[in-house]
């Protein structure tokens, strides 16, 4: 993760919104409001709590590189 935020893949999130088979996350990157679509077994297979990314999307950053969602290190 430590890598990712050296080469600027990894974003914060800014919030997110459930959709039909899952979650968009929606980030900042350039001062442009970009997103990345993650389905629910995605989300499970990352170990990451659905509702929580809903409720608390601050929380999470995003590697739009890799495609993973990561519990921040607050």
């Amino acid at each position: 993760m430590y890598l990712a935020c050296i080469m600027g893949t990894m974003n914060d999130i800014e919030s997110s919104k459930k959709m039909e088979n899952g979650i968009v996350v929606f980030y900042l990157l350039k001062g442009e409001k970009k997103y990345e679509s993650f389905n629910y077994q995605e989300l499970i297979d990352l170990k990451i709590n659905a509702l929580d990314l809903l409720e608390h999307p601050h929380r999470y950053s995003v590697d739009i590189e890799v495609h993973k969602v990561y519990v921040k290190d607050d």
